[in-house]
């Protein structure tokens, strides 16, 4: 498959990019920047890389199969319809649409071309979710009660300010997707915010969400932007025990220290022994093993659905659900009430 990769900003270079490079059968055969200093950074990293003013001009040069749109978050409808008219399949990083109402159109808009829409919901893939996934599988927790997530980064120059922008939307998008693949479907939510003035305006920098998922179960997720902690823990509590991770960020960590995914493939993104979470149980406690974080398998995922070999790794229903939970939790946290999905 040929892909274009629309945006090259941190998400574009270090989300995106090390990433395709890493998944087989997938070839980057061109890039959409217009900033001089961005166009720079991609003849910097990749030497001859075809770099293209607008995704008409990707487009008119021929030659692609699928586009990741990578681009700021207010740019993305009218940018996934013009591929999508174009006949190409797409990547669109999150939040894919402003609300669930235009990500149902932008769904519509992908079944009536026959192509495949997929949303960037990486964290799926993070080493700690899927250890996570493989101890709820297991059975060893017995009955599952309830879930903690807890994201902290002290990373207060990548907080989005404004309308489209605010850490719910941002961390909430991962958030709530990792809940609603391990746990299913959500039925209500109570939300609660930290809100601060930027430039571009009022914005939501921390939160609290409380998830009642239609199985019983219920997550309580939080993350933060501002309050100088990096932080990623997970906690799972049963019947027969829990069982409690904190994380390092592993992939990301490895990115901006300047290694890639293709250069040690194998041996990539698995947490160090003394990072493993503790499974605790009436007869034992157990260090669990990393799984791999795989960021790369994503986009190996998205060949397959392109192929007709299987769904995309996340749907654009699925991700839309996620914004449904997300617009209930705006109204929450403006409201101060539980409210329904």
């Amino acid at each position: 498959m040929r892909l274009g990769l629309v945006g090259y900003g941190t998400g574009g270079r270090h989300f995106h990019a090390p990433y395709i490079a890493a998944a087989k059968g997938i070839e980057l055969v061109g890039v959409v920047a217009r900033a001089p200093q961005t166009v720079a950074r991609v003849q910097e990293d990749m030497p001859g890389m075809p770099v293209y003013a607008s995704l008409a001009d990707l487009i008119k040069a021929g030659g692609i199969d699928a586009v990741t749109i990578t681009t700021p978050p207010q740019t993305r409808r009218e940018l996934v319809l013009e591929a999508v008219a174009a006949g190409l399949h797409v990547v669109a990083d999150k939040p894919f649409a402003p609300s669930a109402a235009v990500a149902r159109e932008l769904g519509e808009a992908a079944r009536r071309a026959g192509v495949v829409l997929a949303v960037y919901h990486n964290r799926r893939f993070d080493a700690d979710v899927l250890t996570l996934k493989k101890v709820i599988d297991s059975g060893e927790l017995g009955k599952l009660w309830r879930v903690h997530s807890r994201m902290e980064f002290d990373d207060p120059a990548t907080l989005e300010g404004g309308a489209t922008g605010g850490l719910l939307r941002d961390l909430g998008s991962h958030l709530v997707d990792q809940m609603l693949w391990l746990l299913g479907p959500i039925r209500s939510v109570a939300a609660y915010w930290d809100m601060v003035e930027t430039s571009d305006g009022r914005t939501d920098a921390g939160f609290v969400l409380n998830l009642q998922h239609v199985s019983g179960v219920h997550s309580h997720l939080s993350a933060s932007k501002l309050n100088r902690l990096t932080v990623r823990e997970f906690r799972a509590y049963g019947e027969h025990g829990s069982y409690v991770s904190s994380g390092t960020d592993v992939q990301t960590q490895a990115i901006f220290a300047g290694i890639r995914p293709a250069d040690d493939l194998q041996g990539w993104g698995y947490e160090k022994p003394d990072l493993w979470g503790t499974l605790r149980t009436r007869t034992r406690d157990e260090r669990i093993p990393s799984e791999q974080g795989r960021y790369h398998s994503y986009y190996e995922s998205f060949l397959r659905a392109v192929n007709g070999q299987g769904p995309a790794p996340v749907t654009a229903e699925e991700a839309t659900a996620t914004l449904a939970v997300l617009d209930a939790a705006r109204i929450s946290a403006q409201e101060g009430q539980t409210v329904d999905v």
